[in-house]
């Protein structure tokens, strides 16, 4: 790839983001515009900008790499992704914008009417939005990495700085823009190359890409290996090694290995000549891969297991994402919510429709990305396999500021939502002062974890962050909204036992903790047990306690469900509920005040 027309694409995409931030800045003038837009931001714009904020590092690059590595068992990941907004349009989408609430921690103070409630969805808050932040900086990482060579924290470095900026200055006006723009700018730059790609292999007269059998290697190719691996052999295999392999040094030595599994060390180049079939990585709970075993034809027997576990944790997960429920308070009412929700179905799935190609033509012209654990890079590299010369440079140089944007938007919108919590739960103002500094400790700390951090599958470590928010917000919003009998220690219990297990479970699988077999299994896809855990555990301990039932429920419970004219002036003529002015800042935020 021509790295100078990388850069200027990568540039050209973080000085649009900043200038179209600044168009955001000119026309925020209050604290309400800064948290929640006023609330005024139409459908159709915020639809845009839910999706731009929606389709991370994991859509744009971890999807096509899981594609290429594991086959199409990892559609359930696009599907669940999708899916995922259904749930929100039936259950959430209106009764969570009614509520009036800014962020998570504010519905959950404002639904039980306890304080240390509020404490405690914030920590979840802050612990989902590091999560979800982490693989967007380490993606930006392996991007730049990709295009010019630059150590891997670089890219990282560069999003944390922009989203920093971004965000400080003009909050969710600047954002709402910002993200709208992103959102056009990934689909274009996945559409375009893909049109050129699949026109060349359809002319290229290549194979299928199959998925149940070793993929073939198409030219000489040379892998070097960045980590330890294990490779699994079931026939003799003929290769050129440079390195290490079963601790006996070579250099440049030609050998056949037998039958079996072969480590290969750290640094190790293995050249392959043309026709080779790929030796497939063997996965264990010590390799780096090994918390994220393939969904079909693997050989632990756990595969249907965790395939419900990925498609729970997407369908449930996306309701309470921090990023995700903060968009919906910029509506202006719950009808706007709704229909917010149905264009992002639209928007999102048409998305979606894209990475499975590049998965599929990179098991075909890349397979060898599946070996070395750079699977997430099949994207940017393939214009140059498929086409080379000007077009494929040109094309990839699109990839390249799509995935930028991917980053930028996802980790704005993330920084927006966790900052927001620190300003009113950590930090002792809660003015826009504060909100500012808040959002330099929301993408320092997840920036630092990734320096020290080793690499995961972008889409993977998504995956982990919705399978925490759907154990611990998908049950306190669906029994918050829906069952009038959920009391404070039913909810924190259910945080705590749902969300806390599954969180647990994510760290000591990444950690490489979990036994090998069953054990693994069930800490590397949680959900299927810790969901039912988060809702049986809130719904047991309310009933027990049916004397700590909020006594403002009812009334609450109205707002949520009835439509705004409605519970607005019923509501006040009761002395029940207050006024909601659309552009007055949101319950717990900063006081409104000029800036």
């Amino acid at each position: 790839m021509n790295q100078t027309y990388a850069v200027a694409a990568v540039t050209a995409v973080v000085l649009a983001t900043v200038l179209i931030g600044a168009l955001g800045l000119r026309v925020s003038r209050t604290t309400s515009d800064f948290y929640v837009a006023s609330r005024t931001v139409r459908p159709a714009l915020n639809a845009a900008a839910i999706s731009g904020e929606y389709l991370s590092a994991a859509s744009f690059l971890g999807i096509a790499g899981l594609v290429l590595v594991q086959g199409p068992a990892m559609l359930w990941y696009p599907v669940g992704y999708t899916a995922g907004y259904l749930v929100l349009l039936v259950l959430v989408a209106a009764p969570l914008r009614r509520s009036g609430a800014y962020t998570l921690s504010d519905f959950a103070e404002a639904r039980l009417e306890s304080p240390q409630a509020r404490r405690l969805a914030s920590l979840f808050v802050v612990g989902i939005g590091w999560l979800y932040l982490l693989p967007q900086l380490q993606g930006a990482g392996l991007t730049l990495e990709i295009l010019t060579g630059a150590p891997d924290w670089v890219g990282g470095l560069l999003v944390a700085l922009v989203v920093t900026g971004t965000v400080a200055a003009g909050g969710m006006r600047s954002i709402t823009f910002v993200q709208a723009f992103q959102y056009w700018l990934k689909l274009t730059a996945l559409l375009v190359p893909a049109l050129f790609l699949l026109a060349a292999w359809y002319g290229d007269g290549a194979p299928r890409a199959r998925f149940d059998a070793p993929a073939v290697l198409r030219g000489h190719t040379v892998v070097t290996v960045a980590d330890t691996v294990r490779i699994g052999l079931d026939e003799p295999l003929t290769l050129t090694v440079t390195g290490s392999v079963d601790s006996v040094p070579y250099a440049h030595r030609t050998l056949t290995l037998a039958p079996g599994t072969h480590h290969v060390l750290a640094g190790t180049s293995l050249a392959f000549a043309p026709g080779t079939p790929l030796p497939e990585r063997a996965v264990s709970g010590t390799d780096p891969l090994g918390w994220s075993q393939p969904l079909a034809g693997g050989r632990d027997g756990h595969q249907l297991y965790a395939t419900y576990g990925l498609i729970l944790a997407t369908f449930l997960g996306t309701m309470g994402l921090p990023h995700v429920a903060v968009r919906f308070y910029t509506s202006p009412h719950g009808r706007a919510a709704r229909r917010t929700t149905l264009v992002v179905l639209g928007l999102v799935g048409a998305f979606y429709l894209l990475p499975p190609l590049y998965g599929a033509l990179g098991r075909i012209y890349a397979p060898e990305l599946a070996l070395t654990g750079s699977a997430d890079a099949a994207v940017l590299v393939l214009p140059d396999r498929i086409l080379g010369g000007l077009l494929g440079d040109l094309l990839g140089a699109l990839l390249a500021g799509g995935a930028f944007a991917a980053f930028l938007s996802t980790a704005s919108g993330l920084t927006m939502s966790v900052a927001g919590v620190l300003t009113q739960d950590v930090l002792p103002s809660r003015g826009v002062r504060h909100f500012r500094l808040a959002t330099l400790l929301a993408t320092a700390v997840p920036l630092a974890v990734g320096v020290a951090a080793s690499k995961v599958p972008v889409a993977d470590a998504v995956g982990l962050a919705f399978a925490v928010s759907a154990s611990s917000f998908c049950p306190l919003l669906v029994l918050g909204i829906w069952w009038r009998r959920l009391t404070p220690p039913g909810a924190m219990a259910g945080l705590l036992l749902g969300g806390g297990s599954a969180l647990a479970a994510v760290m000591a699988t990444r950690a490489g903790l979990a036994p090998e077999g069953w054990p693994h299994t069930l800490m590397a896809w949680p959900a299927v047990w810790s969901v039912p855990l988060g809702f049986l555990t809130m719904v047991l301990v309310s009933l027990a306690t049916p004397r700590r039932i909020p006594p403002g429920t009812p009334a609450l419970l109205a707002r949520l469900h009835l439509p705004e004219e409605i519970t607005g002036r019923a509501g006040e003529a009761a002395g029940l509920l207050p006024a909601q002015d659309p552009r007055a800042p949101a319950p717990g935020g900063p006081p409104e005040v000029r800036r």
